[in-house]
Order: C-alpha cells, then structure tokens, then sequence
C-alpha cells in the first residue's frame, strides 16, 4: 500500500555514491550513519540506493539509470523539468568558446580553462558498471513507500540541488545540512545557538536561490543612480551581516568562557571526547552524579558542562563532558564550535570514548584525533575508553584487550567499572605529584581548610604545637601552600 501524502512528509530514501578510494564497507558504514542522523531528524527510512561513480561533481550526481530508479521511489518523472537549467559540462562550453552563459548559476561562476569538476564520458555515460555494482542497493524493484525526502550522503552544490529536486519532485537534502539541522534543534545554550547559526548561514548563503523577478534589481547608488542589487545579492549581503553580528555576540560569551577556564586552571580537568552517542554523557553522570542529558540520539549534547569528580578526591577533580565527533563534520560547525572544542585544548587529561561494540569504533577514533587536532589538541596527554563492553562476547572483548593493552574498558551502567575508573584517573594524578609536611597551630585552624581543599592529606596527627598535617598534590599547588602557610602561622611563631 502506497503512503499518503502526510505520510510521505516524513519518509526518506538515502543515496550513497561510491567514488574511487572508497571502499563498500567505508560506504555501507557512512550510510548507516546518515540514515542514524536523519532517524534523529524525525524521518522514516524507507529505502536506500547507491552507484558507482568516477566523482560526485556531475548535475545530477547520479547517472541516468539511477536518476530514474530514485525517482520511483518519489513519484517524479527522472528527468530535469525544461525550467531547470541543467549545467553545461565545463569542457563543452570552452569547445563552445562562450565567456559567459545564459545556463551559468550566478552564484557559481565557471572556470573555462578548469575540466576537472566533471567527466564528459560520465556525464554521457548512464554507468553500465553500475547496473551490476548496485542493482541491490534498492530494497525493492517496486517501492511499496514513497518518499519525500531524498538524502545524499555527500555535500550539494545548488544547482545539484535544482536539479535533483526537478528529476524527484522530491526535497532534496545532502549530509551538512542534515547535521546542521540536528544541531539546531539540540542547541540550548546562548553559545551553542550562536555558534550553529552562524554555520547554520554559512551554510545557507551559496544555496539561496532567486525569488520573484530574478534579476530585477532596486535602486542603488547615491541619489538612486546605478543598477543597484538582485534580491538574491541583498539577501546574501544581509548574511554576512547577520554572520558578523553573531560572531561579535559569540566573542564577547567566549572571553566569558575563557575567564571560566582560566580560573579553572589551578584545577585538574578530565574532558571526556569522542564520537556522537559513544556514552560519554552517560559517563559524565555516572563519574559525578550529575544529572545531564542521557539519550540514544546523535548529538544529544552540545553544550559543555563541567561537574566535580564524585565523590570528590583531594585534590579535587573537573570532568567535561564536550560535544561530540563525527565523520564528515562540517567545517564551518568546527570552527564555530572552537570556543566549545577549547575545553579538550585545557583539560589535564583527555578521555577518548569509544563504542567498543561499533566495529567502526577505530575509523571513529582516528576522526576524534583528527578535529582535537585541528584546535591544537592533540598533544593533550589522553588515555583510551573502550566503553560499553557489556554489549561485547567475551572472545571479543578479550580480542580488544589485546590489541589495546593500555585501554580502560568499561561498562558506563556498570558502577564497578566507573568507582575503578574513578580510582585511575586519581592515581593518574598522583603521579606527577609531591609530598610535603606542614605545622599548622592550634591558634591558626583556618587555614587547615585551605589545605584539605587543594591537597589530598596521607597523614594528620597532633602534638603540643599544633596539627601536623602530611599532604600530597601537584607541585604548583603546593608551592602556593607553603606561602600560604607561611604567611597565615608567622604571627603564632
């Protein structure tokens, strides 16, 4: 039974193009994660498809043949409307020698001497290869659901787009903004929404299409003389506008951010990283008994939040819980969201979390690596989290033991993992630490809260004199008790 209309508003196929260098099991995995973030979105997968191809540049992405199979699964026709301008071949129209054509996108100007974008025999080519490589890719020869919705699994450019949309009668959506629109729904905080709107219109501006008379333009210059602006050209100037509003407004909360830390400094900070839904919210709560967010969803957590270690160790302990990772991550959220991915670049330690039971959990890892990188975090001294190893057999596990021998494995719901945890990341510290004896006198108690504050007491014991007190902690703070010390029990000497 075909679905109803309303139905169709929520129904999504995805399509996967498998370029060279990308191998089917690289390409398997990437769409099951696109079809993981668009199940978060709201929608209901009903099929997927996907083709060989030499690149992903051409105007419709797919070859002909594959154009038509997407198309029945959204009712269209598979074919560009007339309307639609479809994108001349770059090396047609140097062979054409036209330095500027009615088919050329405003917002896309071409380069007549540049034939890399697109491949003439593929773009002729209906992909024979493919009928062979991805005849299975769809579920059924006869989609039983139709879709609304088609998702690339791969970025779009805006005439990709039109086109795509012309051939399905379908809304078109390509990986960046699907993950932009998750990030927009789950931003709670002030800086996380600034930060996703600002990639949020980055993202928009080169897709903005023209409305109304297309090239009709207002008065400009002074005294109104001169062509002025096309809307489309007002509309993305009143963009970047916006984008320089918002990225003042976030500058001013991340020196706000940056007080916070610095005062944080003389602290030792666990910031737990990783890939989307790899438990480290579930961590967070477990080590500090704090009540975050917890759900199964990609990007449930966006905004930092630092909690004590619980119970809390002398010295104390911060952990942070950060926003996490994933394949393909746009750039632009990367950057927007540098003021958040700071927290890991001034943690003590870094926590890598990891789904143990996800057989891409390594790929993940090295995509984790890959963005702290780019912040400057990668020298970050770190340890390893293999996590929910409740999911695991026991051959397995013992398998990734193996292989990582320094790893921490660990259940999150198990609280005998985390209390042992807990008791690593102390010990982690303790390393690096000093001892040291303070004479603190009776008439000068005060001061002996400082102390428990900053360092952790081995000894404590009495005499005549006063309370004699054997600590340890980090050499800095140390050093500052022994002034403190000094100064507070000079008049009592």
């Amino acid at each position: 039974m075909h679905s109803t209309a309303d139905d169709r508003n929520l129904n999504a196929v995805l399509v996967g193009i498998q370029t060279p260098g990308i191998s089917r099991e690289d390409l398997q995995s990437s769409l099951d994660e696109l079809g993981r973030l668009v199940t978060t979105l709201g929608y209901n997968v009903v099929g997927r498809i996907w083709q060989k191809r030499k690149s992903d540049r051409g105007f419709t992405v797919l070859g002909d043949g594959k154009l038509h199979e997407l198309a029945q699964w959204t009712g269209g026709t598979g074919e560009i409307a007339p309307g639609v301008v479809k994108k001349k071949h770059k090396a047609a129209m140097k062979f054409d020698g036209a330095n500027s054509s009615p088919d050329q996108d405003d917002d896309e100007p071409l380069d007549l001497f540049d034939t890399s974008d697109f491949d003439l025999e593929e773009e002729e080519s209906d992909d024979v290869d493919s009928d062979l490589e991805s005849h299975a890719s769809a579920t059924s020869a006869i989609p039983k659901e139709k879709a609304g919705f088609v998702i690339f699994d791969c970025d779009l450019s805006p005439s990709q787009l039109r086109n795509i949309e012309s051939a399905t009668g379908a809304s078109a959506l390509d990986r960046t903004g699907v993950i932009i629109e998750i990030f927009s729904r789950h931003a709670k905080t002030r800086a996380a929404r600034l930060q996703v709107e600002i990639a949020r219109l980055a993202y928009v501006a080169p897709r903005l299409r023209e409305t109304g008379g297309d090239q009709d333009r207002g008065g400009g210059g002074v005294g109104g003389k001169g062509a002025g602006e096309t809307s489309l050209e007002l509309d993305k100037r009143n963009i970047r506008d916006r984008i320089k509003e918002l990225k003042d407004e976030l500058a001013g909360i991340a020196q706000e951010h940056d007080t916070r830390r610095a005062r944080r400094n003389q602290e030792l900070t666990v910031a737990l990283v990783g890939y989307t839904n790899a438990g480290k919210s579930s961590l967070m709560r477990a080590l500090t008994g704090s009540d975050v967010l917890v759900a199964d969803k990609l990007f449930a957590t966006l905004d930092t939040t630092v909690r004590l270690l619980h119970p809390e160790s002398r010295p104390r302990i911060l952990i942070s819980d950060t926003v996490g990772f994933i394949k393909k991550l746009p750039h632009d959220l990367v950057a927007s969201f540098k003021s958040t991915l700071d927290e890991a670049l001034s943690a003590s330690l870094l926590l890598y979390v990891v789904d143990a039971s996800d057989p891409t959990f390594r790929a993940q890892l090295e995509v984790t690596r890959e963005v702290l990188a780019e912040v400057g975090a990668g020298d970050v001294p770190s340890r390893l989290v293999l996590n929910k190893i409740d999911r695991l057999a026991p051959l397995d596990l013992a398998m990734l033991r193996r292989e990582f021998p320094d790893a921490i494995t660990l259940s999150a719901i198990t609280p005998a993992d985390v209390t042992r945890l807990r008791m690593q990341l102390i010990e982690n510290f303790e390393t690096d630490m000093i001892d040291e004896e303070f004479l603190i006198p009776y008439a000068a108690k005060g001061i002996i809260g400082e102390i428990r504050d900053r360092a952790r007491v081995l000894e404590e014991g009495y005499d005549e004199v006063g309370t004699r007190l054997k600590v340890r902690g980090q050499s800095e703070q140390i050093d500052r008790l022994r002034a403190l010390v000094k100064k507070q029990t000079e008049p009592y000497r």
